[in-house]
C-alpha cells in the first residue's frame, strides 16, 4: 500500500526584504576592495531573486537586539556560532509549531491521530529539540514517535520522506507529520570571499510541513501518492559543496562549478532512476526541481532537454523567497498541488541537490480532484 502526501503547508517569517535592499546592506558591510564589490553586484543582478524573508530585523533599520554590530571604527562584526545558534533556538520553535499546525489542519486529521513527527533542519541545534516543541505545541500524544533529520542540507526533505514512508509501510494506520524549518539568514557571513557572498545572495528563511499516511486520501482533496524515492552521489564532486561549523558561524563551500557538475551528470542519473520505474524523462508530466539558484535550474533544464516552461514553478519560488534549503521543495510541491492546473494521475518528478554532491529524487502521482 503506497504512502500519500495528504497536505502541504508553508510559512515564512514576517520580515520581507527586497533583494536590492540586502545587496545594499552587504555592500555597506562587506570588507574588501572594489573588485569584490563588483562581484557581489553581479551575483545579485544574476540571482533571479526578488525577495527573501528573515527572522532578523537588522536590515529593517530599527531592532531591539542587533545581529550585526558596527564598532566605533565603523567596522562590521558578525556574531559567534553560539550567538547565531541562540537566535535559532529562540526563533525556530514558533515556525516549527505554526507550519505543522497548518499542515495538520489542512489534512483533516485531529492531533490525537498523529503517530509520528519528523523534524528537519541544518541551520541550528537545540534539545529538547523541534520535535519536542511540535508534540507539545500541537497537543500530540506523549507516545508520539519522534525523529530529527539534521545537517543534511537542501536535499534533506527526501531522507525525511523516506523515513515517513517506512513508518507507513510498518503501520498502515500511521499518520506522519514532517516539518522543515531553515533559518539560513542566521549564517550570513560578511566576508569578501566568493562562497560567502554567493551564500549570502541565495538563502532565505522559511518553513514547510507535510502530512504523510498510507490511508486513502479523500476523493475531493488533492494529494500526492509517493511512487518512489531514490538518490545518487555524483562522481568527483564532494568538494564542490560542503557545510562546516566554525567559531564565527557555519561556513559554506559553494563552488561556482556546481551547476556545471549537475549539467554533466544529471541526465544519466535521472534517466537510469526513472527507468527503474518504467519511465523516461519525456514521459514525466511535471518537474519539481529544488531552486538552488538560477544557474542550477538553467543547467538542469538544459541537461534534461526540458520544455522552456517546465521549471516555471521552481523559478517562481526562487523569485519570491530564494533558496530555503530543505524547506524549499515544500513550496514548489505546494504550488503544484494547490495552484497549478493538473489532472489526477499526472506524474511529478522532484529533484534536490546538496553536499556530496548528492542528488535526491522523488516520483509522485497526483490523486484526488483536479485543480481548476
Amino acid at each position: 500500500m503506497p504512502a500519500h502526501i495528504h497536505s502541504i503547508a508553508t510559512a515564512v517569517p514576517p520580515q520581507r526584504y527586497a533583494q536590492g535592499r540586502i545587496r545594499d546592506f552587504m555592500l555597506e558591510a562587506l570588507p574588501g576592495d572594489e573588485r569584490s564589490r563588483r562581484l557581489l553586484r553581479r551575483l545579485y543582478a544574476q540571482s533571479a531573486i526578488e525577495f527573501r524573508h528573515s527572522v532578523l530585523g537588522d536590515l529593517a533599520g530599527e531592532v531591539a537586539e542587533p545581529f550585526f554590530t558596527r564598532t566605533d571604527d565603523q567596522r562590521w562584526h558578525t556574531p559567534t556560532t553560539g550567538q547565531r545558534n541562540a537566535r535559532f533556538t529562540r526563533a525556530a520553535p514558533a515556525l516549527f509549531v505554526g507550519v505543522a499546525r497548518d499542515a495538520l489542519a489542512r489534512s483533516g486529521w485531529a492531533p490525537a491521530e498523529v503517530t509520528h513527527v519528523i523534524t528537519v533542519s541544518c541551520t541550528g541545534f537545540f534539545n529538547p529539540g523541534p520535535d519536542f516543541h511540535v508534540v507539545r505545541g500541537l497537543g500530540l500524544s506523549d507516545r508520539t514517535q519522534r525523529v530529527h533529520v539534521g545537517f543534511m542540507g537542501c536535499y534533506a526533505l527526501f531522507p525525511a520522506l523516506k523515513v515517513a514512508e517506512a513508518f507507513c509501510r510498518a503501520d498502515a494506520d500511521a499518520v506522519v507529520l514532517v516539518v522543515c524549518v531553515e533559518l539560513c539568514s542566521l549564517h550570513i557571513q560578511l566576508k569578501a570571499e566568493h562562497d560567502a557572498m554567493l551564500g549570502g545572495c541565495l538563502f532565505g528563511d522559511g518553513a514547510g510541513a507535510l502530512v504523510v499516511s498510507a490511508r486513502t486520501p479523500p476523493a475531493g482533496r488533492p494529494a500526492l501518492t509517493i511512487r518512489a524515492l531514490g538518490g545518487v552521489l555524483l562522481p568527483d564532486s564532494a568538494a564542490a559543496m560542503a557545510w562546516t561549523i566554525g567559531d564565527d558561524g557555519f561556513d559554506i563551500a559553494l563552488s561556482s562549478y556546481v551547476p556545471d557538475l549537475i549539467q554533466a551528470h544529471i541526465q544519466p542519473a535521472v534517466a537510469d532512476w526513472l527507468a527503474t520505474q518504467a519511465l523516461t524523462v519525456p514521459a514525466v508530466g511535471r518537474w519539481a526541481v529544488h531552486p538552488g539558484g538560477r544557474a542550477i535550474l538553467d543547467k538542469t533544464a538544459l541537461a534534461l532537454a526540458l520544455p522552456a516552461d517546465a521549471l516555471a514553478v521552481s523559478r517562481g519560488v526562487l523569485r519570491d523567497v530564494g533558496n530555503l534549503s530543505s524547506a524549499t521543495l515544500c513550496f514548489v510541491l505546494d504550488r503544484m498541488l494547490n495552484e497549478a492546473p493538473a489532472q489526477p494521475g499526472e506524474t511529478i518528478c522532484a529533484l534536490a541537490f546538496g553536499p556530496g554532491l548528492t542528488v535526491e529524487m522523488g516520483l509522485f502521482a497526483r490523486c484526488g480532484r483536479a485543480v481548476a
